[in-house]
């Protein structure tokens, strides 16, 4: 299920949401040019974080809601 239409599943949001510390960390390990501002989440500012997420990795948007899928 997708309460907030984020295209994330709601278990994957949740376990993340519980395990944040772990899943920054990991994060800053894979793109190391993401600090802890980049990493900070606001809840209704999804797409917003996203997009920043997007411009500092290079990657797409796709493409980072996937590595957080299959690693959390």
């Amino acid at each position: 299920m997708d309460l907030n239409n984020n295209n994330i599943d709601d278990s994957t949001e949740l376990r993340a949401r519980s395990n944040w510390n772990e899943i920054k960390g990991q994060t800053k390990q894979k793109w190391g040019q993401l600090t802890d501002d980049d990493l900070t989440y606001e809840e209704g500012r999804q797409d917003e974080w996203f997009g920043r997420l997007q411009e500092k990795t290079g990657e797409t948007i796709d493409d980072i809601k996937n590595w957080f899928r299959r690693t959390f």
